[in-house]
This record gives C-alpha cells, structure tokens and sequence, in this order.
C-alpha cells in the first residue's frame, strides 16, 4: 500500500469535478508518463472503502481516476506532499512492478521539493529522456508486414496547451507515432500517400516543430510533432517531402501569392496558407491563426457592401483605428526608455483564442485559468460590444481567428448550457449576441464570410498583409505605421537557450508563450493588390443589389476574343506539327541582302509593307517588302543591338552597349528618303548589357533583361525607372509582360523562371528548371515555353508543374511567335528551322 501525506488527510489541495481524464488536467510543461490499475481505500469511523480506479503517474502530480463516473477524478500534487510511503500486503494497489513505480514516485517528490524551478524542469527532462531511451517504437503495430522502417526516434505530439512523449516511426507506406502512456490510443497512424501538406514549426521559440495535413484546405492539421532535436525533425520532413508531387516549390508564400493575386485562391485560403507558413497552428494558442477584423459595421439592420463605410480600414493595425486613444499610446511611446513598444498587449494570444472558443473549449479556459472562467463581464457576450472594445480599451488590441469566416457557428451558441456567471445587468452569460443584420449564427458567419471576400476587401488585403506578414511588421515600416509590439513577441527578439539561469529562462519562455508572438515574417517589400474583375465601384449607395454597369459592345467583343484565348490555353498541350508547314532556314540569306553581321530581331512596321532588323554591327536596317530593297540604316548603338519592339510610332532598340533607346518615328510616307525620321527620344541606361526588352500591352510599360540577371521595369510615358529587381544569377534570356501587366515573366541561363510584380517589384514567384528556358509565350498562369534541347514545355506557374513536353528541334528554341487568339505556334531554333505549329480542336 502507498500512503500520501497531503497537507490535508482527506481534504486534498486539488479535487477536480471532471468525469473523464484528460492531459488538461496537468500543469503547464507537465507530462503523463504511465498508469496502473489501483484502489484509492479510505476509512470511516465504521468500515474500510476501496475504489477501484486508474493511478496515473505524472511528472508533478498523481491523479486518480475512479472507475464509477459519479466519483470524481482527484489530483495530488507532490509539492503538497509532506512523504510517500510504502506498506508490503493485500492491499497492494498495483499490477505492475511496485519497485519501479515507488522509486519513480519518489524521484519525482524529490524533484517537486526543489526550491528552484529551472532545477525541478530539469530533474523532470532527465526522468523523461531515460523512459524514452528505454523503451521504442512496437514494430507489432504495423499495418503491413512487409512495411519498412525508415527512421525511428522520440517526439512529443503537441496539443493545444498540452504535449505527450512517444516515439516515432516512419516507413516507406506510414507515420506513426506511439504515446509513452498509450493515451488516448495505444499507436496513430497516417499514411504518407495522403499527406498533402508538411510544415516545419518553431515550438516553444525554438525549430523543432513539425505537422503534417491530409487535407488541403483544412485548418486543423492530422498531426503536429515536436521532436527534441532539429535534426530528426529535417530527416523526416524532407522523407515525407519525397511522397509529395512538388512540394517543396509549390508551397512557398510567393506561389500562394500568385494563386491569389490571379484568383484561384480565396482571401480566406490564401490567409489561412499564409499563417500555416508563418508557424500558426491551431494545435499552437500562442501562435494561432491570425484572421483580419473587416466589418466596422455592427449595429446596422442591413449590411451594405457597396458602401466603403461598412468595412474596417486594412492598412492599420486594431491599436491605430481610434485616433484619440493611438494618441495616448504614442505620448507614453515617446517618453518611453529603449526598447520602445506602442502596445501592451498583442492581437493574438492563447487567453484571446479561448476568449473566443469558450463556449466549444471550456476545459482549456478552466485549464488556461487555474479551474474558472473569467469574470461575466470580461466574456465574449457580444460581437458589436467585443469590436468596440477593441476599438476603445487602453489595453485590448485583439483581431480575429479563422472560426469567424467558418462554417461551424457553435463557438457563438452555449450548446452545452455551461454556468459562465452573471453580468453586472443581471444577464447570464449565454449565446453570443450576433449584430442586427444577422439573424442567427449561420446567417452570420455567412455574411461575414462575404464580407471577407468582397472587393473592397480583396482590393485592401494587402495591406493587412504588410502588417502581420510583411515588410510592415518590424523596422522603421512598422514604426512608421504605428504597429510596434513587445520586442518579446518577435521572432529572435530573444534568444532563452542563451539565458544561463534555468529560473529566468523557464520564466521568460513562459511569459512569450502567454504573451502572443507575431507570426514569421514572409515578406520583405509590400505585397502586391489582388487583381480584381471589373465589378461595380464601391460608392456609399445602399443597396447591395445594385445592378453592374452594362458592358459596351466594343468590350463584348474584347471578352469574346479573351474567351477564345482562355479556351486556346486550356487546351495548350494539343499543340500538333504540320510536317507539310515545316521549313529550313537557308544559311545567311538575309543577312547576304542587309548586313555581314548576324540579325538579332526582326519585326513588321505598322504600315505592313517594312521589314524592320537589328544586327549585331549595331544598326538597324528598314527593309521595304513591294521593293524589295533596302530602304534606310538607323545607326542606332556603340555595340550590338539585341532586340527591338514596336509601338504606335515609336521604336525600342536595346543593346550590349547597356542602353536602351526610344525612337520617334515622324512619318511613314517619307521613311525612304530621310534617315532624321527617327528621332531619339529618350536613353535608358543599365549597369551591363540588355539582352532582351518587352512591351506590355497597352505600351505603357517597357522591361528590359540584363546580362547580369537585372530586370528593370520602366514607365514609357516619363522613362523613369518604377522597379529594378536583381533576381537572375546570369543572363536573362527573354521577359514579357503578362495579358492584364500586372506580371512580368523572366527565363534566364540560370535556368529559372521568375515571376515579378509590377507593382511592387516583388518575385512572386521562383522555378528552377531542369534546363535553360530561351523563349516563351504566356497568359499569366500558363507558359509555353522553348527548352535548351529543342523540346516544348508547358508550364503550370499556379503549381509549378511541367504539364505537357512536346519534341520540336534538334537544338535548343530560340525564338516563339503566337497569334492573337493563341491558336498558332512559330518556334524557330539552333537547328536552323521554323516550325509552325496549329493548335488541334
């Protein structure tokens, strides 16, 4: 028999009303190592009572959980322990090796009657690892016989506020992981043809987190490790990695961000990537999913999304909306000593996610709060009085989590009719209550999922985005738009395995994990605007269902030529050679008629009847088709001339000579006779030799490509230089400008693929090709390109994937042609060939 003397007999310090064990019955950083059946025997002045029950041994506590559920389940703390002894007899509690377990038992009283905490964590950890070491993986649990193990090692599965130790074991078909303590299941199991997301996670400040999705859009994932070190975690992701198509390109910010901007993600999706790859977890509170309040209206009948006034101002963090109180808080900023921080509190933390969850996770609230909820008044009661709130208390900055935007609406319903206390008013705590324009919990959740992505919204995510993920969220940006948080709850703001003492580094990792930290930083320079359709402008009319403005024929018929081009590129990869069509370049034809030195472009004036060339003896030849004879020579350049465009009248000519140059064509008719009708309107320098230009459609914009991988963006009307972006490690090959220019796409002889944002500069978007791409045609999310061996391929940008490998030439494509409506393909390659191709219906 084992005899506990608490500090009470029978009245224990800890008597917890819960019918069912749970690992949220443990402290904080507390672990459950093993249990044994037992009997919990009490005497009364008339006879002895035995209970039978579980006798779970934890690495703080004892806690006993009795087989009749109308028992409660009760806790002992060793620290309220004064000793524990050990009777021989009948009355025995324990199956198992009573030894072992009264030595286990006294180690960790010993270790709770530790003065300093760091010593007690540490005497713990020691305990832990030997019960690791000592035990493994049971390969009985395999699902197939014939499976082969990979790897094994120790790991903790991470729950909110909770971990448990086990082992993990990776095979070719499966990932288990078994509990140390068989809870809640004795081995779970995922097989890896499933997965369809892995991410690393930083866990308790530190890289050794790793969770695993079978689903793609889910916001809870299967499973979340935390291994002990990084090492096991890499081996293991980059084994899982290999079961998955692409995963290492496709799921980066920048490609997410490119499935966004071109509308194939939702705002919601795209938010919820963007915290999976910021290290938010919903297996996490400190590091939940951050979601955007975008309702500002809370108190109106009908809620009017053409109205500007309806939503909350994205480009400002919660603590700046209320300019009265942002004042208070930089008056105090100012006058605070270094290091400096405009708000107390953060948007996101594990007492705000379960502000919000209480009514569907009580337990982790009571776990969270010591046993009770918070006070009435201080609930979640109501959506409108929570958003004033933030709007207006000194110390509550919050925003949203991703169950707001949901499907479920039980986190707003006291469904399980819990006794959250009475208000000042009298009212009890019950369901949330919902604004006026909703008539329930799902009507809610519907409109604010609309709201979330409306256009007004998708035009100005954005900018939240800078905020929370972006180049806003630290550094001069982040005092500049008042969003400076505690330097505790940045990433690296601190370093806790660098704090000697064990005290001061458990306490300092305990206040970060309380505090809230802000999510890992994806971006670097602001995030490009979605590219929204042509809707309705937003006006302050209050009517949702306002007609759109009717189109034009003239734009009916621009949409019937974009269908025509959508249906082209959908079917892309049929592209099919008429052997008959194919034709053989005879060596130096032109060039005998024109020049002596090789031709590097060639195009068709707009009067139809003018060749165009450039030559690498640095001029440009005019060559008239009715003549056919050479009309006039622009020398245009000090070295070789590489490519040309054409636009309404003006001529640009790029060359190794490092410039760009812009020339005024005056008049057509009289091309023939004066060479002074080319006029220089303008020179564009770059800092090596420009190997290729392009035009965006409207040509409004130019893009030049470097020899040194410099794209340079430029505006045609001033010339001035909007973005220069060093993204290539050797030549560039080819740039083009996507149909809406929103996009500019770039190959270069690194053999990658970039894609730029026009508006910010930004590469959105990064592929490492098996081969050098020379050439290409695209349409924003597809791209035909020429290969370095002579090979077509059809590129998906959104996934990254090569869907189509067409054999064209002998040697590598160096030049492609399409027509308007994408249905005819001209390739002409190294074989000295150019090949027309039909697209088959």
């Amino acid at each position: 028999m084992l005899l506990f003397t608490p500090c009470f007999t029978l009245k224990l310090p800890h008597v917890i009303s819960f019918h069912r064990f749970s690992l949220l019955l443990l402290d904080l950083e507390e672990y459950y190592f093993e249990h044994h059946t037992a009997n919990h025997v009490t005497n009364s002045s008339k006879k002895e009572r035995k209970t039978r029950g579980s006798f779970k041994v934890c690495s703080r506590s004892l806690i006993f959980d009795p087989d009749d559920l109308t028992s409660p389940i009760f806790k002992i703390p060793f620290r309220d322990c004064k000793k524990i002894e050990f009777e021989e007899g009948e009355n025995n509690p324990f199956t198992g090796k009573t030894e072992d377990v009264v030595q286990t038992l006294l180690q960790l009283h010993r270790a709770s009657c530790l003065e300093k905490l760091g010593e007690q964590t540490a005497m713990i950890a020691a305990n832990l690892q030997s019960r690791l070491a000592r035990s493994s993986f049971d390969k009985n649990c395999f699902q197939n016989v014939s499976e082969s193990p990979h790897m094994e090692c120790a790991a903790e599965m991470v729950m909110p506020l909770v971990t448990n130790p086990g082992h993990v074991c990776i095979t070719d078909e499966n990932l288990y992981f078994q509990p140390l303590n068989g809870y809640p299941e004795h081995v779970i199991q995922i097989k890896l043809h499933k997965v369809r997301r892995i991410y690393k996670r930083r866990h308790g400040l530190r890289p050794l987190g790793l969770e695993v999705f079978c689903t793609e859009n889910d916001l809870c994932s299967d499973i979340y490790l935390k291994f002990y070190n990084s090492a096991d975690r890499d081996e293991i992701y980059y084994y899982i990695a290999t079961f998955l198509e692409n995963h290492v390109t496709e799921h980066t910010a920048e490609s997410y961000m490119l499935q966004w901007q071109r509308g194939h993600l939702s705002n919601y999706q795209y938010l919820l990537h963007l915290n999976n790859l910021a290290d938010r977890s919903c297996n996490d509170l400190s590091q939940y999913p951050v979601f955007p309040w975008v309702i500002a209206d809370y108190t109106s009948t009908q809620l009017d999304m053409t109205n500007a006034a309806t939503f909350r101002d994205l480009s400002k963090p919660v603590g700046a909306l209320n300019m009265e109180r942002l004042d208070r808080l930089l008056a105090r900023y100012r006058g605070m000593p270094e290091p400096r921080f405009m708000y107390g509190s953060h948007y996101s933390s594990p007492g705000y996610v379960l502000f919000y969850l209480v009514r569907v996770a009580p337990e982790h609230m009571l776990c969270l709060q010591n046993g009770r909820y918070d006070h009435p008044d201080r609930m979640f009661n109501s959506v409108g009085e929570t958003w004033k709130n933030c709007l207006e208390g000194a110390t509550d900055f919050k925003e949203l989590i991703p169950e707001f935007y949901g499907n479920n609406c039980s986190f707003l319903e006291n469904n399980q009719s819990l006794d959250m206390g009475r208000r000042q008013n009298g009212s009890l705590v019950g369901d949330v209550i919902l604004p006026a324009w909703a008539s329930d919990g799902s009507d809610f959740l519907q409109k604010h999922r609309a709201a979330l992505e409306s256009q007004y919204i998708s035009e100005h995510l954005h900018e939240w985005i800078d905020l929370v993920f972006g180049f806003k969220q630290r550094g001069g940006e982040a005092v500049a738009s008042h969003n400076v948080f505690h330097p505790l709850t940045y990433e690296g703001g601190i370093d806790c395995d660098s704090i000697e003492d064990p005290n001061e580094r458990i306490a300092m990792l305990t206040q970060i994990l309380e505090f809230g930290q802000t999510p890992t930083q994806l971006f670097g320079s602001p995030h490009p605007q979605r590219i929204t359709p042509r809707f309705q402008n937003i006006t302050c009319s209050s009517s949702i269902t306002s007609p759109v403005t009717s189109q034009s024929e003239d734009s009916s018929f621009e949409d019937l030529t974009e269908e025509c081009r959508k249906i082209s590129w959908a079917n892309m990869g049929n592209l099919i050679l008429p052997i008959t069509l194919l034709v053989t370049i005879l060596p130096q034809v032109l060039a005998l008629t024109l020049c002596f030195q090789a031709l590097s472009s060639c195009l068709i004036l707009a009067d139809g009847k003018t060749v165009a060339c450039s030559s690498w003896d640095n001029n440009v030849y005019f060559y008239s088709i009715p003549y056919g004879r050479r009309q006039d020579t622009l020398m245009g350049h000090d070295d070789a001339i590489s490519e040309m465009c054409w636009f309404d009248d003006r001529l640009y000519t790029a060359s190794w000579d490092s410039t760009t140059k812009v020339w005024q064509y005056e008049s057509e008719s009289s091309l023939s006779h004066r060479r002074s009708q080319f006029q220089l309107l303008a020179e564009l320098e770059h800092d090596t030799g420009v190997n290729t230009i392009g035009l965006s459609p409207a040509g409004t914009l130019l893009v030049s490509g470097c020899k040194d991988g410099t794209v340079t963006i430029w505006d045609t009307s001033s010339y001035e230089m909007l973005q220069q972006v060093h993204c290539h490690t050797g030549t560039i090959h080819h740039t083009a400008f996507s149909p809406d220019s929103r996009h500019v796409l770039s190959v270069g002889a690194d053999s990658c693929m970039m894609v730029i944002d026009v508006q910010t500069g930004m590469v959105i978007s990064s592929v490492k090709t098996e081969e050098e791409q020379r050439c290409f045609c695209w349409d924003g999310n597809q791209v035909l390109c020429g290969g370095q061996f002579g090979d077509l391929l059809l590129w998906n940008l959104l996934s990254n994937t090569v869907t189509k490998r067409i054999p064209a030439h002998s040697g590598a494509v160096t030049a492609m042609w399409m027509n308007d409506l994408c249905s005819t393909v001209i390739t002409g390659g190294e074989d000295r060939k150019i090949i027309l191709w039909k697209l088959q219906s």
